[in-house]
């Protein structure tokens, strides 16, 4: 069987074919700042993405009547519990009106159905960004207005401790895991038993990244905020796109500022080493989310191509489990593979209520 992968993104939109496990192709379209100026909302450019996507895929001489099946990337959806989902019309509904805000990667599931009607095949999302399994006492964050967010690289996380369990002779649902993915964001999850059960992540918490500031001092963040030195904006731009090691380095580049520490650069140095004691320190404080043994620390996404960041992070969460590195992203096949749980009957559809 065909399956058509969808991951719409900011700057991008990337498609791939799979016949079953294998990919067949693989395209990432380029969208320009000029090409998505007329399109006041994500939802906007659902025609143009669409039109895009099916030109791409007749041009590489696939013939859309093999597609069997059309699975995007989840959005901002309302909280789910991990899972593919048949995509529905109350799905399109609350991604088309951002029900939790705008993301390129709400016109995932809406191009997938879309295209999938149009061919007469079901269409699915797979572990999408809102997969919220929590356990109740993960979400207290020390004052009655606030909760601990469940915003993690959940398409991701999930793929590759189904990759560690498989390699292990295990089924994900038996395993305690804890997941580092390492990227220009970082989440680091505890996975037990197949949920998602504490974590950090996002704009909210966890270590530093290339781009992010992680979390914060409370009180020296709350001075910081009021003192006039920044707008909101600018505060939410350190928070979220220009903090982290840009802040401390004039670069998100990761390569760059290794290629700096072992030139010697002190400053670039101190960073990477603040970077690799952060991370294990996070990874380190989910032990206490599992009641028996941890399997497995995985570390994946871009950042676990670094050999220092692996081995220094290794060195550090050695007493916690041996480390399994499933370096880069692997989003496109992880949604092909849930599809295929489902096609299969290995695993049954989800509905979104």
């Amino acid at each position: 069987m065909k399956l058509l992968i969808i991951n719409p993104g900011g700057t991008s939109t990337k498609i791939a074919v799979y016949n079953d496990e294998e990919e067949v192709f693989k395209k990432s379209i380029p969208h320009t700042a000029e090409e998505l100026k007329p399109f006041p909302h994500v939802f906007d450019e659902y025609e143009y993405r669409k039109k895009l996507i099916l030109d791409a895929v007749e041009e590489a001489g696939i013939d859309l009547k093999e597609i069997g099946c059309v699975a995007g990337r989840g959005g901002l959806m309302r909280p789910v519990v991990g899972g593919t989902y048949r995509v529905n019309e109350k799905m399109v509904d609350d991604l088309r009106n951002a029900v939790e805000g705008e993301h390129a990667s709400n016109l995932g599931a809406p191009l997938a159905k879309g295209i999938g009607d149009s061919l007469g095949v079901p269409s699915f999302v797979v572990d999408p960004v809102s997969v919220d399994e929590m356990m109740p006492k993960a979400r207290i964050a020390g004052i009655k207005d606030l909760e601990r967010p469940s915003w993690f690289h959940a398409l991701n996380h999930k793929a590759v401790a189904r990759f560690t369990a498989e390699k292990l002779g295990k089924r994900y649902e038996d395993c305690n895991f804890i997941v580092a993915h390492l990227g220009s964001g970082i989440s680091i999850v505890a996975h037990d038993h197949g949920k998602m059960v504490d974590g950090s992540g996002g704009r909210t918490n966890g270590p530093f990244s290339p781009e992010r500031s992680g979390g914060l001092p409370t009180y020296p963040l709350i001075e910081l905020c009021y003192s006039g030195k920044y707008t909101h904006e600018e505060m939410v731009s350190k928070v979220s796109s220009v903090g982290g090691m840009y802040d401390y380095l004039g670069t998100k580049d990761m390569q760059e500022i290794e290629d700096r520490m072992n030139g010697g650069d002190e400053k670039a140095a101190l960073i990477m080493q603040a970077f690799t004691y952060f991370t294990a320190r996070e990874i380190a404080s989910y032990v206490p989310a599992f009641s028996g043994p941890v399997d497995r620390v995985i570390m994946t996404g871009g950042i676990a191509h670094s050999q220092y960041v692996v081995d220094e992070v290794s060195r550090m969460t050695a007493s916690v489990a041996p480390m399994e590195v499933v370096a880069g992203e692997f989003e496109m096949k992880a949604l092909a593979l849930g599809s295929l749980r489902v096609l299969r009957g290995e695993e049954e559809a989800r509905e979104y209520v």
